[in-house]
């Protein structure tokens, strides 16, 4: 499982001119899944998304989670994360899951961080599965990280 988290100011998803989601202060995850993942990748990362320590405090330091700045989430599904560009220049998928396997996957991580944001379930916001989308955001900091979780690890 592989997520690119970035800390935002404000962050949207549209489809066809239709917003899906949308945001203030908080993370836009951008998320991808290999054919293994399951269960324990998913509550794993939907721990470590709440609890990262990446807002400023007093000191300007990165030092407050999600829930001390009543920050929101907006969950974007992207298998491209899972591309591999090492032979030619055309990226092979063969390393993401299966459309129906990752579209469950989606939802039940969504379910997840859901249960855990300081919010509740109004803070996190979707694009579309499977949608072509529009994300627009602007980006604090900046501060974007690359967090992965695999089976067995």
């Amino acid at each position: 499982m592989r997520v690119v988290l970035q800390r935002v100011e404000r962050a949207r998803v549209t489809v066809d001119g239709r917003t899906t989601g949308e945001i203030g202060a908080g993370l836009l995850l951008l998320v991808g899944f290999g054919p293994d993942d399951g269960e324990a990748e998913s509550v794993w990362m939907a721990d470590k998304v709440v609890g990262l320590r990446i807002f400023n405090d007093a000191e300007g330091r990165m030092n407050r989670p999600l829930d001390k700045v009543d920050g929101e989430l907006l969950v974007v599904s992207q298998f491209t994360l899972h591309g591999d560009v090492r032979k030619g220049r055309r990226p092979s998928f063969v390393g993401a899951a299966p459309p129906d396997r990752a579209e469950r996957l989606y939802g039940r991580f969504v379910e997840l961080l859901r249960a855990r944001a300081p919010g509740g379930v109004d803070s996190v916001q979707t694009g579309e599965f499977g949608a072509m989308m529009k994300v627009e955001l602007v980006n604090d900091g900046p501060v974007t990280l690359i967090l992965e979780r695999g089976e067995g690890e």
